[in-house]
């Protein structure tokens, strides 16, 4: 059996957890740099707050409500999904970290008499050790076990929070309940084109009838889908693997057309690339240098210059992959002179394990690079906040728009919340 754990509004649960007037009020939660919103209680969502609106188009609705809006402080969001999972790990070992606020659970090898009080307890402890509130989901397969957390969810006095599907009856009548919009990995295009099929619910999904349509539009994965939804596991939990590659983009809090302040930003955005390289035990071979330029209110107006570059060899080092991004970024300026350049970004990718990299018979780095790629890391640990940068990242600090960012309780000891007793 598998148990799909979902926190209810994360987001907006991890706000309330250390203010806890917000409880029961609406709550929005922004994006970098205060753009759109990403996250609303169930109280905002009420109010008609769409998500994913600019936050400068819904701000006179937002004001009218009294909702409570904040910078997302994903320093203390990230703290608490991992002591969420800690959690789920004394249930039982094998925990998918999904995402940020959910975990697919596995009871293979258990001997459990009741699903549904074993959900319970992992939602109580969760509740109990972190006020954080959540939904349990438990079924055969990962894809029913998803239907079985949106059944939790959506009917919590019947359920208690937790739903189970545990008999052929009830995953019949879960599958019938659910629209097919609402099953996992079924997106907007594909809806539609289902609805005109007259595929409206996760059942007819499973129709024997549609197989051979479901193959030729969503090939194996479409197949695996509607096994799952039978009631026959294919899909196992996966491990956590290191990416694949990595991107660092920025918008800037104001446009750009000057050079030297184009190298700082790529120059930051590469070394950063690295250090996370480093961090993950890889190597990257190619990098890409990207450049944007955007009129607010004029989606059209978006246009983006890239360029890539392969190297002979597989690196880590901050000094090579600096270096190669801004070699990349003098030509792109070189070709693009006189634009305001509102984002830009670097990413790194074919990766491979560090101890893995095949070595150049004629060309390779500097073998110095490694001893202070580790010294640099060291005293960047040590003391925080990468003090130790190379030269052309320059002394500017560069802070994203966070008006409305609260503390970081449980991650820097200067903000830790103070009580006081009398």
């Amino acid at each position: 059996m598998y148990a799909l754990v979902d926190c209810n509004n994360f987001y907006a649960s991890c706000e309330r957890l250390f203010q806890p007037h917000l409880v029961g009020k609406p709550v929005a939660i922004l994006s970098n740099n205060d753009g759109c919103i990403i996250s609303r209680s169930d109280e905002a969502r009420a109010l008609g707050v769409p998500m994913g609106a600019p936050e400068f188009q819904v701000r006179d609705q937002l004001r009218e409500h009294n909702v409570q809006v904040f910078s997302s402080n994903y320093a203390l969001y990230g703290d608490l999904s991992q002591r969420v999972f800690a959690i789920l790990r004394q249930f039982t070992p094998n925990v998918e970290e999904y995402s940020i606020d959910e975990a697919f659970v596995n009871f293979d090898g258990m001997t459990i008499s009741d699903y549904h009080d074993y959900g319970l307890q992992m939602k109580n402890r969760i509740r109990k050790w972190l006020s954080i509130p959540v939904c349990v989901g438990i079924a055969p397969t990962k894809a029913l076990s998803k239907v079985a957390n949106k059944i939790a969810r959506k009917f919590p006095n019947k359920t208690k929070g937790v739903y189970v599907i545990d008999t052929e009856e009830k995953r019949i009548k879960a599958l019938k309940w659910t629209k097919v919009e609402d099953v996992w990995g079924i997106g907007h295009r594909m809806k539609k084109k289902m609805v005109a099929r007259n595929i409206k619910t996760a059942y007819d999904f499973t129709d024997p009838m549609h197989t051979a349509w479901i193959k030729s539009q969503m090939g194996v994965v479409g197949l695996r889908l509607k096994k799952e939804l039978e009631g026959e596991s294919v899909l196992k939990l996966e491990d956590i693997a290191n990416k694949r590659s990595i991107a660092i983009t920025r918008s800037f809090p104001k446009k750009l057309t000057d050079y030297d302040a184009l190298r700082e930003r790529i120059s930051t955005f590469a070394s950063v690339c690295a250090e996370k390289l480093r961090a993950q035990h890889s190597c990257c071979q190619t990098i890409i240098v990207m450049l944007g330029t955007m009129d607010v209110g004029n989606a059209r107006s978006r246009k983006h210059y890239s360029q890539a570059v392969t190297l002979p060899f597989s690196t880590h080092s901050t000094l090579t992959i600096v270096n190669t991004a801004i070699k990349i970024l003098e030509q792109l300026y070189d070709q693009n002179k006189g634009l305001l350049f509102k984002n830009a970004g670097v990413i790194v990718t074919q990766l491979v394990n560090e101890n893995e990299k095949q070595i150049d018979l004629f060309v390779d780095e500097n073998p110095k690079h490694l001893q202070l790629m580790k010294a640099m890391d060291a005293i960047n640990q040590k003391i925080g906040d990468r003090k130790v940068k190379i030269g052309t990242q320059g002394t500017k600090t560069w802070n994203m728009k966070q008006e409305r960012l609260s503390p970081k309780y449980t991650t820097r000891f200067d903000q830790i919340l103070t009580i006081k007793c009398q």
